[in-house]
């Protein structure tokens, strides 16, 4: 099957088959910023010993093959690492090595990081109210939110229909309307009242947060959110290609879901947590702000929250913290996830990272979900049995 589409625009792009393309074409559709790469790369040397044993056992019997497992989950690329070598990888549809691929959500996770190396610095505080960046939005219903609020998905905010339909409007990831006027996220949240059930208590997720996340980061450091992510991640951990995010029609980035990134360098960012935030003995995410997030994710907060009862399938415990998923049981896993099947997996444990990007029909198929949490585990078997 052909991963070409010409016909993709802003009505079909996320829609197969034009997702196939679009993807990784995300460009050609959306205004983007360039996040610069590394003049030093990060080289990722590949395993000598190449991948074997992989295999599924399905809960209803049976088991699937590695090959079966990407092709039931639309993958489209997938580099799997240990000890830092590559152990495996492959690609599909059009994507290659060198080709930025939409992260969707799994971008929160990057802005998170980028966040707390900003606190860490003294540019951005996390327990400031966002009003205190923001000020056009100190009468809506983020009013008394404060940065760690919009980190952990803890606002209270409930968006009514014409809300979020104004939100889509303000993305530029939707077709403008007839008649309708031109907005960004500026006008959405300077504009936006709504209610709120208070700020701080269980984890609700809500993708608005993190784009005025973006807009109080930039606001902070007085610099575009694609400039920071290339000064204090994408160069000192040494990607090996420019990344790219999706704009708004005034320029601001959709830090919710807009990032751009090859396979490979999204696992040159896991393997930055596996080394404990470090590149050659260098700090590029401060291992305080690792340990922060590993120890105090509220898993309370993420109990009581609106996944708690249906991520249990997948772990006993878990929790949520700076954009990024934690599953506590045993090994820990950290984990980053965007819809149509984009994740980012760091098992610290046993120096694995998982970086697989797809483009799977449904936003969210909890049948590809499972497998794929499913396939971590294969993965880490075949590994540390190997080791």
């Amino acid at each position: 099957m052909t991963s070409t589409s010409p016909h993709a625009d802003l009505t079909n792009w996320r829609t197969q088959p034009h997702s196939r393309w679009a993807f990784h074409n995300v460009g050609d559709i959306i205004p983007t910023a360039v996040i610069a790469a590394s003049r030093v790369p990060w080289v990722l040397r590949e395993a000598t010993t190449a991948l074997e044993g992989f295999v599924l056992t399905l809960p209803a019997g049976g088991g699937m093959s590695l090959d079966r497992f990407l092709q039931a989950t639309a993958t489209d690329a997938i580099v799997v690492l240990h000890d830092g070598q590559i152990v495996f990888e492959t690609y599909a549809n059009g994507t290659t090595r060198t080709t930025p691929h939409i992260l969707m959500s799994a971008t929160k996770s990057v802005v998170g990081l980028l966040a707390e190396i900003l606190a860490a610095k003294g540019v951005l505080r996390t327990d400031a109210l966002v009003s205190d960046y923001v000020p056009e939005i100190s009468k809506s219903a983020y009013a008394g939110a404060t940065i760690r609020h919009l980190l952990d998905m803890r606002t209270g905010l409930l968006f009514s229909v014409a809300d979020l339909k104004a939100y889509s409007a303000a993305t530029q990831w939707e077709p403008l309307e007839p008649g309708a006027a031109p907005t960004g996220f500026a006008d959405f949240f300077g504009e936006l009242r709504g209610k709120s059930s208070g700020h701080g208590g269980p984890f609700k997720y809500l993708s608005a947060n993190t784009d005025l996340l973006g807009w109080a980061i930039e606001r902070a450091a007085g610099q575009t959110i694609a400039t920071l992510i290339g000064t204090h991640l994408w160069q000192p951990l040494g990607a090996e290609t420019d990344a790219a995010i999706t704009l708004d029609r005034n320029g601001l980035a959709r830090c919710t879901g807009g990032l751009c990134a090859t396979a490979r360098d999204l696992a040159r960012l896991g393997q930055l947590l596996v080394e404990g935030g470090a590149r050659a003995g260098k700090a590029v995410v401060p291992a305080t702000v690792i340990d922060d997030i590993v120890a105090n994710a509220d898993r309370t907060a993420w109990r009581d929250g609106e996944w708690g009862k249906s991520f249990s399938a997948l772990a006993r415990q878990m929790a949520y913290r700076s954009g990024w998923y934690l599953i506590d049981d045993e090994p820990q896993t950290l984990f980053a996830m965007g819809i149509h099947g984009q994740n980012l997996f760091v098992d610290r444990a046993n120096r694995m990272v998982i970086a697989k990007l797809s483009s799977q029909a449904d936003p969210i198929d909890f049948q590809a979900i499972g497998l794929t949490h499913m396939a971590v585990a294969a993965f880490r078997r075949c590994l540390t049995a190997r080791a």
